[in-house]
């Protein structure tokens, strides 16, 4: 039979609440009551408290012998080692943990987990606490001797022997099953053991069972008298979810008028945290974005998708446009303001001769490739990046559904698009030249399409490639710099590298938030669209052309590129000085006007959430990117970098073996740009 002991881990020395433990409830200490409580079980066979070994914990001690209570000294910071020890002497073959700050550990609750524990033949871990369902208090780890031997054997963290079973929670070697509470989540009720105000909460909840020291949470989770005594802890949940009730209202009703909720993917609040995320704005200003409920957030995420680069609302941009509408915004005449804005941009861009605009990524990209395949009289292409999401981009997920994967969204779906489109569109990763080439070589390629850079700075060495082989093979190039035009200098990237392609595609924030995207080539090439046709009614309207025209104006004025650059250095600066302990596991990715960070770690969308979790508490957009605008302020960033601080405590923990669901309040978000279904 196996021995089963249960080891209460117990300190004289708590920081916030000295002698917690030997507080009394009734003229009963806490420790007693637990020990009482523990006693209950049928299945125990042996109940240890397990203390430091040094002068402060010597009361305790004494304690202990006055109570007849069995104790194991051992060592003070490496409580794993502790536990090691205690099981070797004791003999224990099944090692249940509770920690003495518990007083409402629940009997029943723990011979339920025992007797699964038990029956089930290759469980080497067992709890109750990753994630948490139940009440905070009435957590329950259950171990084998082999499982607490090879932790001991292989955990270096200070974290970890501190607290004993994240690396058991971590190991991929530890088989691990987690209990849920079959009640519902009642994790955000605090029924543990360490401040003064703790204390007070304790009293009133054996107030409410009488003193009756084996009393259980469990049986009166449905009392709402009895809830009445967490109503702190209720308070902060029913402000999370409330303070987005409106915005989750439309959302409910979008997803049943429009067909995946919105028409923009980045926009989805299930990439976010759905049930807290704002979702829905009433208006926009500078760096701050109002919901419908009256709070405003501080924007540290995109800044609309990278479109106001100038901050949101800017009022010499709009004045600009609401004068133009005043005079009328569309008619049956074409607007001049077409035309200047051609000049503008092959002013900034001499190395082009024509422009052609649109309104949205997406078009712009299927224009060029229009164009381009009319110059050539060819249709097959190379792509790298993201471009949209028009038939000739999908059509590369024909061959293979996971080819475009590394180019940023995952698991696109290519239903209606048309199968004969197939072995058009071939793609290579970015700086993989070999790759190119051998696609050059072998698919009859006619033009090669991609980013100039995305998630690292540009690779100019494998740019020149690129450029030589396009020149040699008579190969169209084209860049899509709907992202990063303008963030690096004023207009392409192109410009500051000094490679130039056959054709340019701009947009994003070339109107600061207004539509507007253009595609600029050289004159043979472009006139190739007289061969073909490219029209729309909403190309020819007035107030974006307007808006661009402005945002020109004070991006050269203002040199915006540079205060970009400024604002994005600085970030990327703190987030290496708070993330600096993590070394190699934390990556950021991406220019300083267009960056991301990442965790080498398999929560790493976990970290993700908890991080806009916390943010949202302080009314701060944030996730894990960020887009500067020219509104950004040093001055205004301090609370993002302090909850950001914050944050980085808990994950480094979960770096130790700790568990990210402990503190994630709501559910998960889907990987960002994932497939929506």
């Amino acid at each position: 039979m196996n021995k089963i002991i249960c080891i209460v881990q117990a300190r004289q020395t708590s920081t916030r609440l000295p002698n917690k433990i030997l507080k009394k409830i009734n003229g009963i200490s806490i420790l007693e009551i637990i020990n009482l409580r523990l006693k209950r079980s049928k299945l125990i066979d042996k109940i240890i408290f397990a203390i430091p070994n040094n002068k402060k914990n010597q009361f305790l001690k004494k304690y202990l012998q006055k109570k007849k209570l069995p104790f194991f000294e051992g060592n003070e910071t490496n409580v794993l080692k502790r536990y090691y020890d205690c099981n070797k002497y004791y003999g224990g073959d099944i090692i249940v943990r509770i920690t003495s700050d518990c007083p409402f550990v629940d009997h029943k609750l723990l011979d339920k987990m025992l007797t699964h524990f038990l029956k089930s033949k290759n469980l080497d871990f067992y709890s109750n606490t990753c994630p948490s369902t139940y009440p905070d208090g009435l957590d329950i780890e259950i171990f084998s001797k082999k499982s607490l031997s090879f932790a001991f054997k292989n955990c270096k963290s200070s974290f970890g022997q501190e607290h004993v079973t994240p690396f058991l929670k971590q190991s991929q070697k530890i088989s691990k099953e987690n209990k849920i509470n079959e009640l519902g989540d009642y994790s955000i009720l605090r029924a543990t053991l360490d401040t003064k105000k703790d204390l007070k909460k304790i009293r009133k909840i054996f107030n409410f069972f009488k003193n009756n020291i084996y009393a259980s949470i469990m049986e009166v989770l449905d009392n709402k008298k009895f809830l009445k005594i967490f109503s702190e802890d209720l308070s902060e949940y029913r402000h999370a979810k409330q303070k987005v009730l409106s915005g989750q209202k439309i959302w409910r009703q979008a997803i049943n008028l429009i067909p995946t909720g919105n028409h923009l993917l980045s926009k989805n609040p299930d990439i976010y945290i759905k049930e807290i995320w704002p979702s829905y704005f009433k208006k926009a200003v500078g760096c701050k974005i109002y919901d419908y409920d009256g709070n405003s957030y501080y924007d540290m995420t995109t800044m609309g998708i990278g479109t106001n680069i100038l901050g949101y609302s800017n009022k010499q941009v709009n004045k600009s446009v609401i004068k133009s509408i005043n005079d009328g915004n569309m008619s049956t005449l074409n607007c001049v303001e077409e035309v200047a804005l051609a000049k503008r941009l092959l002013n900034l861009h001499p190395a082009f001769d024509m422009a052609r605009f649109a309104r949205t990524g997406g078009e712009a990209n299927s224009i060029a490739i229009r164009i381009a395949r009319a110059y050539t009289k060819k249709d097959n292409i190379a792509i790298c990046g993201y471009h949209g999401w028009h038939d000739w981009y999908l059509s590369a997920n024909l061959r293979k559904k996971n080819n475009l994967d590394s180019h940023l969204i995952k698991g696109l779906n290519i239903s209606g698009v048309p199968k004969k489109l197939i072995n058009t569109v071939f793609t290579f990763n970015y700086g993989d030249f070999n790759k190119l080439k051998k696609i050059v070589s072998k698919k009859d390629i006619s033009i090669i399409k991609m980013e100039v850079c995305r998630t690292t700075p540009p690779d100019i060495k494998f740019l020149k490639k690129v450029r030589n082989l396009a020149s040699s093979k008579k190969i169209v190039l084209i860049f899509d710099e709907c992202t990063t035009g303008f963030r690096e200098t004023l207009g392409g990237l192109s410009k500051k590298i000094k490679i130039y392609p056959d054709m340019l595609i701009l947009g994003k924030a070339l109107a600061n938030g207004y539509p507007m995207t253009a595609v600029l080539g050289k004159k043979e090439i472009m006139q190739s669209m007289n061969k073909s046709f490219i029209s729309s009614t909403f190309w020819s309207e007035r107030s974006s052309y307007v808006a661009a025209l402005k945002t020109l104006d004070i991006m050269y004025k203002n040199k915006t590129w540079k205060k970009l650059n400024m604002v994005g250095m600085y970030v990327l600066k703190n987030w290496k000085k708070i993330f600096q302990d993590l070394g190699k596991n934390f990556i950021i990715s991406g220019i300083p006007s267009l960056a991301s960070f990442s965790f080498n770690h398999r929560d790493n969308l976990k970290f993700k959430n908890y991080i806009t979790q916390e943010m949202l508490k302080s009314n701060i957009l944030a996730t894990n990117t960020f887009y500067p605008s020219a509104v950004h302020k040093k001055r205004d960033m301090k609370n993002y970098f302090k909850v950001l601080k914050n944050c980085s405590i808990v994950i480094r923990r979960c770096f130790d073996g700790d568990c990210i669901d402990n503190y994630l309040k709501f559910g998960q978000s889907k990987n960002f740009f994932e497939r929506l279904n």
